[in-house]
């Protein structure tokens, strides 16, 4: 079980891969004209103030957004992402750092459309406040994996579904496989992005083999580890798995997470690793 409310994490390790891997398929979507649909299955707050009390808290920021912050060796592939970051940033202090919502209101086009779904009571007020006045985006307080079968298929027929969970009951597990299920079923053809910690591996193991027993194909992994895995508490790695990644998503990994291990852990332990769960 992991207790894993954004506020507290914001701009950590996690953080840079789930942003730089959902910043790439936008991008990705882009190159076609037509419009997309962005879901956000588990929104948070949108921004984070990083001189909160939440995160200075954990201090996590520091081990993540800080070390990259001010590099001026960042591959072509993140540029898009850490645009974003210096957009709320003007002043020159990293203060705030934007969450997968503000990301995508950033570097979405006028022609698209963003619906985002947050349950907790103290963040949703935050994240309605962020979008009021944007006319591509639908805010609501509900249950993020009921929007897998009531928003799926969007009328372009095109899409990124992220899904990003706090795990704070280990049904969450489950949960997200029975959501990837529903949506595919009717959104067959959409990218889904699912975030997933790694506090227990066996946990993942097994999530990773009921995602395989669904039969869905095209089925990519993306993990990045700053600390070998552990029995003790804590989260040691995190991941990506995207299904329908856009074909050039693995390659652009290849290139971005040798690099941003090396940034945030330059003493080389941990890991990193693509590769396909299901391939075509």
């Amino acid at each position: 079980m992991l207790s894993y409310r954004h506020s507290f994490h914001a701009g950590n390790h996690a953080d840079m891969l789930k942003h730089s891997v959902q910043s790439l398929i936008i991008e990705s979507l882009k190159e076609k004209e037509k419009p997309f649909f962005y879901l956000d299955t588990h929104s948070g707050t949108g921004r984070y103030q990083l001189r909160s009390e939440h995160a200075e808290r954990t201090g996590e920021y520091q081990e993540g957004i800080g070390l990259l912050w001010q590099r001026n060796d960042l591959p072509e592939e993140l540029a898009a992402y850490m645009s974003v970051v210096h957009n709320f940033n003007r002043s020159g202090t990293l203060r705030y750092y934007p969450g997968s919502p503000l990301i995508a209101r950033q570097l979405l086009r006028p022609q698209d459309k963003i619906y985002l779904t947050e349950l907790h009571p103290s963040d949703f007020p935050l994240l309605r406040s962020e979008f009021q006045k944007d006319e591509r985006a639908k805010v609501r307080r509900a249950n993020g994996y009921q929007q897998l079968k009531s928003q799926l298929p969007p009328p372009s027929r095109r899409g990124l579904i992220l899904i990003d969970p706090p795990y704070e009951i280990k049904t969450d597990y489950q949960e997200v496989i029975k959501g990837i299920q529903e949506g595919y079923k009717r959104f067959a053809t959409g990218s889904y992005a699912l975030w997933y910690p790694v506090v227990i591996r066996q946990q993942i193991k097994r999530m990773l083999k009921e995602l395989e027993a669904t039969g869905i194909r095209r089925i990519l992994q993306i993990e990045l580890a700053v600390k070998p895995d552990s029995d003790q508490r804590g989260m040691t790695a995190s991941g990506m798995i995207v299904i329908n990644p856009p074909w050039k998503l693995e390659q652009q990994m290849h290139t971005v997470l040798p690099w941003l291990h090396n940034a945030l852990v330059p003493s080389g332990i941990g890991h990193y690793l693509v590769k396909w769960v299901v391939p075509e």
